[in-house]
């Protein structure tokens, strides 16, 4: 397989740095409600090109029904996700772990619960829902909910997987209650957008204060798909520039000494 090709496998799809380019590290993104592996494409073939390897997973089963044994299944899921990243056959690092919506719960409240299974060097929480539910009661209305962008709009109506009406399933009240218990250890990114009508933002205040080390990050104009809105060029630079300073041990390279704007 050649380096900067996507490939689709039975767990996840992969995104690879461009040929030449040696891996800077792995990035598995987890979505969220009703979205798929295709949602989160134009993603990660941006990291992807800037040399990370992305492998992008199903979303985890996070609704009342869920079976039991789901959460080893979910970072089972996510243990063989990394494998095989570097070119020696191991994990190439830093590994940052990317959830979106109830992907980013998952992932905050495995981490809590088994904050060894994985060991990340960074975490990113993208749109990290509180407790109130959407009550869109059509998909043009759920759209307007997720994203502004019409690229991004199109993505998700001609997407046969995408699950239309999920973001009015709130998510159970102890998964929610474990991913704001702020027991994350690895350096976390938290991304919210300031137009997000599910967004629990004195919750989000309280996480990001609770961490050990975190950084809220207020996207301008941006609804709940804050990965995919139209500040999508944005907030990918702020998570290229999150994934950079992990690599340098959360020294940043780059630093405002002086600014008139």
């Amino acid at each position: 397989m050649e380096d900067g090709e996507n490939t689709e496998h039975d767990a996840h799809t992969d995104h690879r740095a461009p040929r030449g380019l040696l891996t800077r590290g792995t990035v598995v993104v987890v979505p969220g409600r009703g979205e798929s592996r295709a949602t989160y494409a134009r993603f990660g073939r941006r990291l992807a090109a800037d040399a990370y390897r992305v492998r992008v997973v199903d979303p985890p089963r996070t609704d009342a029904e869920a079976p039991a044994g789901s959460w080893d299944a979910f970072g089972a899921r996510l243990a063989r996700a990394v494998e095989d990243t570097a070119a020696d056959g191991g994990v190439a690092r830093p590994l940052i772990l990317v959830g979106a919506d109830s992907g980013a719960a998952a992932l905050a409240a495995l981490l809590g619960r088994e904050p060894e299974a994985l060991r990340p060097d960074g975490v990113v929480l993208a749109g990290l829902p509180g407790a109130a539910a959407g009550s869109a009661d059509t998909w043009d209305a759920e759209l307007d909910v997720r994203t502004a962008c019409p690229t991004h709009r199109g993505v998700l109506s001609d997407d046969a997987q995408v699950r239309r009406g999920s973001l009015n399933e709130p998510l159970p009240r102890a998964l929610l209650d474990a991913a704001y218990e702020g027991a994350v250890a690895a350096p976390t990114l938290l991304l919210v957008g300031d137009a997000d009508p599910l967004a629990d933002r004195e919750g989000l205040t309280r996480l990001a204060t609770s961490l050990p080390g975190s950084r809220l990050s207020l996207v301008r104009g941006a609804h709940h798909d804050v990965l995919n809105d139209v500040q999508h060029r944005s907030v990918a630079a702020e998570v290229v520039t999150f994934l950079e300073t992990v690599r340098g041990g959360l020294v940043p390279s780059v630093v405002v000494e002086s600014s008139s704007w």
